[in-house]
């Protein structure tokens, strides 16, 4: 089979580092790319953000099944496009990926499936949202309702800064995507992340993950795409792992298929653990980035044939088997990230790195400059992810490595996984 992956981020080149190798596919081509992802698939320079471009490349390549990694194409309705033209795709609708489109979308869900979460508030009006504010304790969470990369979040420990926080989105800081905005009671507890695959009726789960979304040591700073992650999280028991699927998940798609909305693809269940249980903050409705990173290196099972279940609706017969170890990603940013950063910056050592044992790393935010070096071309730009038999020995290995990579104008947490 032909098959096309659509992105350009780590994620995307751990998507085709994990396909490369699989007996069933004839061609691999990756759009947009990056010069890490070139190493494992044929790069077309496409516009993703347009389902006009993809369709036509998609066709002229006669793709067998296109692999949308972000969240964007999805939400534009990529996989609607693709159903019309006869191409096979793996990914939910539309009218499903509303799940990560609109927080709002996923509350009703979560209403109508007694799904346990934060309780909420949702504001079109700035007045009405302040006021909100004032009848209600400290922290509170100020969410963009809309996509915002990772960055529509603000945990305000004041209500002076909750009020910014609301003033600064209904005056565009996230673009549309905070024209409404959720307001959410502050959860206590530790942050985790659980996966699964879905065909529209059947849930399988796949595994968890923790991610690091402050910038800085000791969580501190801004919340950012991922700074690191680690899989598998040891904050889950056996039995959490079994509550959420059963009463997360699987409400979670019977309610979807209820409404005409079956969900198709990678359900990615944002948890809060706290003292009460598991409670759902939020859904992606695709790999996180950099969850996948640690997902797919502890991956035993053939991804492309999981991928195929899915999208064949035959996961009842299917199972997911994973390497008892652990994996753990180092991301690697440019100095100023989430804010203004530079790019165009020389990165050496990475060739020499990847010959590490144990040791992958996940190109971001790269490209190849006028002088054929590597150079930055992102915020967050590598992805430094090892394997090993326990937490302690993945962080060393990991740490180590980065001390190959010589990048000046980069920085890195030095905390991943030591929680």
């Amino acid at each position: 089979m032909k098959v096309l992956v659509l992105g350009s981020g780590a994620r995307e080149h751990a998507i085709c580092w994990s396909l490369v190798n699989s007996p069933l596919i004839t061609k691999l081509i990756c759009a947009p790319g990056n010069p890490g992802i070139k190493e494992e698939a044929e790069c077309k320079d496409l516009n993703i953000n347009n389902n006009e471009d993809i369709i036509s490349l998609a066709l002229k390549e006669e793709i067998d099944l296109v692999i949308p990694g972000p969240e964007v194409p999805l939400v534009n309705g990529i996989i609607d496009e693709l159903h019309k033209v006869n191409i096979k795709a793996f990914g939910p609708s539309k009218e499903a990926s509303q799940l990560e489109g609109s927080k709002k979308f996923t509350k009703e869900i979560c209403k109508i499936a007694n799904i346990p979460t934060a309780k909420y508030g949702f504001f079109t009006n700035k007045e009405e949202a302040i006021n909100y504010i004032q009848n209600n304790d400290i922290p509170i969470v100020i969410k963009a309702d809309g996509l915002a990369a990772g960055k529509g979040v603000v945990i305000a420990e004041s209500k002076e800064e909750a009020i910014l926080a609301i003033e600064n989105s209904f005056e565009g800081a996230f673009g549309a995507a905070g024209k409404t905005i959720i307001i959410e009671e502050y959860l206590e507890g530790i942050e985790a992340s659980y996966f699964a695959l879905c065909d529209g009726k059947t849930a399988i789960p796949l595994t968890n993950a923790q991610d690091h979304k402050r910038v800085g040591d000791g969580d501190t700073g801004p919340n950012t795409g991922g700074m690191g992650a680690f899989s598998p999280t040891p904050n889950l028991s056996d039995d959490d792992n079994e509550y959420i699927l059963n009463n997360i998940i699987k409400p979670t798609l019977l309610t979807m298929h209820e409404k005409g909305t079956p969900f198709q693809g990678i359900l990615y269940a944002g948890l809060m653990l706290t003292s009460k249980g598991p409670k759902l903050i939020e859904y992606n409705v695709r790999f996180g980035d950099p969850e996948c990173q640690v997902i797919l290196a502890r991956m035993k099972s053939n991804l492309f044939e999981a991928i195929l279940a899915a999208v064949d609706h035959t996961l009842d017969n299917f199972h997911v088997r994973f390497y008892d170890e652990v994996s753990l990603t180092v991301v690697m940013a440019s100095k100023g990230y989430p804010g203004k950063y530079n790019n165009g910056s020389i990165i050496d050592g990475v060739a020499e790195t990847n010959n590490i044992e144990n040791i992958k790393v996940f190109h971001a935010g790269t490209k190849i400059g006028p002088d054929q070096k590597l150079v930055s071309n992102g915020g967050r730009v590598l992805s430094v992810t090892a394997n090993a038999k326990s937490m302690e020995e993945a962080r060393k290995i990991a740490y180590n490595a980065i001390e190959n990579i010589k990048w000046p104008e980069g920085f890195y947490r030095k905390d991943i996984g030591q929680k």
